[in-house]
C-alpha cells in the first residue's frame, strides 16, 4: 500500500486505523452514493465513513457473544440469560453441578477483548459512551474508585473465578478444545470461532448468545465488517471494479457465500439457516445493538488486550486502571 502498488479490489477490515490513514491519503475510491451500496442493510457502510465518505463496502461481519452447550443447558434446567444477573446466576447453578462454567484463553488476551469491550458497552450505555470513558476522558482520569471500573472489574472476575483447569497458561486453541469437549459449557468468542469448534466433533448442540445487559432488552454484540471490500483510487480498470462490487453486493453472490461460511451478511435479500449455531446473536448484526469493535477510535489495540489477561490473572483493580490510563494517554495528546 505505502509503495502506491494498490490491487483494483482490496478486502480490508474498515475499522482498522491502517484503512482509516490510508481512505483520507486517498488510496481508495469513493463509493459515496454508488447504487450497490442500496444492497447493504441498515446503511451498513455508514459505519465506517470517513469524514463523511464512504470507501469500503462491509458484505459480512463478525459478532462476539458466548457460546454455549445447548444440549448441557437443557439438561440442567438453563435458558439464556436475558439480565448479566440472571448470566451470574447460571454460572453459578453450573459450577455447583460440578461443571466448568467457561473456557478461557488466558494466553492470549485478544481472545478476551470482545468479552471486556461488551462489559464496558454494557456498563455505560454505548460504544461512544465507553469511549469517553477510555478513549476521550482526561490524561490519568481512569481510576480503581470508579464505579464502573468496578463493576467492570465484577464482569471479568466472573470469568477468572469460574474458568476450566488449566486456563490461565491455554491458547485459543486449547479453550476451544475444552469447550468442544465439554469440559467448560460456555466460551466468550467471537463468530470466527464456530468453524474451529465445529470441526472438534462437538457432540452437542452449540448455541450462541449476546452479552447481556443490565436490563431485559439491553443485550449486546460488537463486531465489524470481516469481508469489506474497497477499490482503488488509481484504478486502471474502473468498470471492472464496479461490476465486480455490484455483483458480490447481490444476493446471488452472498447467499453462495453464507451457504459456506454462516457470517452474518450485510446484504439484503439472504436466507439465513434457522437452525444455525449463531441464529439468535445474527439477529443483532448490523442493527443498533451491533456496537463497532472501540478500537475503530484508538491508534492500537495490543496493550488492551494484554492489560485485560493481566487483570484476570492477578484481579488488581488499581493496576488494571494504571495499564489503562498508560495505553490511552498517548492518544489523548490531541485533547484539550
Amino acid at each position: 500500500m505505502l509503495s502506491g502498488d494498490v490491487p483494483d479490489i482490496i478486502n480490508i477490515y474498515p475499522q482498522n486505523m491502517d484503512f482509516q490513514e490510508w481512505a483520507k491519503a486517498g488510496y481508495f475510491a469513493d463509493m459515496t452514493g454508488k447504487p450497490y451500496l442500496e444492497n447493504i442493510k441498515n446503511d451498513y457502510a455508514e459505519k465506517y465513513a470517513i469524514n463523511n465518505k464512504i470507501y469500503s463496502v462491509p458484505l459480512t461481519a463478525n459478532l462476539y457473544g458466548i457460546y454455549y452447550n445447548k444440549t448441557k443447558f437443557k439438561e440442567l434446567g438453563l435458558e439464556e440469560p436475558k439480565t448479566f444477573k440472571e448470566f451470574q446466576e447460571i454460572v453459578k447453578k453450573i459450577k455447583d453441578s460440578g461443571n466448568s462454567p467457561f473456557a478461557v484463553a488466558g494466553n492470549e488476551g485478544w481472545t478476551l477483548n470482545g468479552y471486556h469491550q461488551l462489559s464496558l458497552i454494557t456498563l455505560t450505555g454505548s460504544g461512544d459512551a465507553a469511549n469517553n470513558y477510555l478513549r476521550f476522558s482526561k490524561p490519568n482520569a481512569i481510576s480503581a474508585d470508579d464505579a464502573i471500573l468496578k463493576a467492570d472489574a465484577e464482569r471479568l472476575d466472573l470469568l477468572a473465578d469460574n474458568a476450566q483447569d488449566g486456563w490461565r497458561g491455554a491458547s485459543y486453541n486449547d479453550a476451544v478444545v475444552a469447550f468442544s469437549s465439554e469440559k467448560a459449557l460456555m466460551m466468550p468468542q467471537g463468530s470466527w470461532a464456530l468453524a474451529a469448534i465445529n470441526q472438534q466433533d462437538p457432540k452437542f448442540e452449540v448455541g450462541m448468545f449476546a452479552f447481556p445487559g443490565e436490563e431485559v432488552g439491553k443485550e449486546v454484540t460488537v463486531g465489524a465488517g470481516d469481508m469489506a471490500l474497497s477499490t482503488s483510487a488509481t484504478t486502471k480498470h474502473p468498470k471492472e471494479t464496479e461490476e465486480f462490487i455490484s455483483y458480490m453486493t447481490s444476493p446471488k453472490a452472498m447467499q453462495s457465500y453464507y451457504d459456506v461460511d454462516g457470517s452474518p451478511v450485510a446484504v439484503k435479500g439472504i436466507q439465513e439457516k434457522e437452525d444455525s449455531a449463531l441464529a439468535a446473536i445474527s439477529k443483532l448484526a448490523f442493527t443498533d445493538k451491533h456496537y463497532v469493535w472501540l478500537g475503530q477510535r484508538w491508534n492500537s489495540e495490543e496493550d488492551f488486550f494484554n492489560l485485560s489477561a493481566g487483570y484476570l490473572m492477578d484481579k488488581n483493580l488499581k493496576n488494571m486502571a494504571n495499564n489503562l490510563n498508560a495505553f490511552f494517554n498517548p492518544m489523548k495528546a490531541d485533547l484539550d
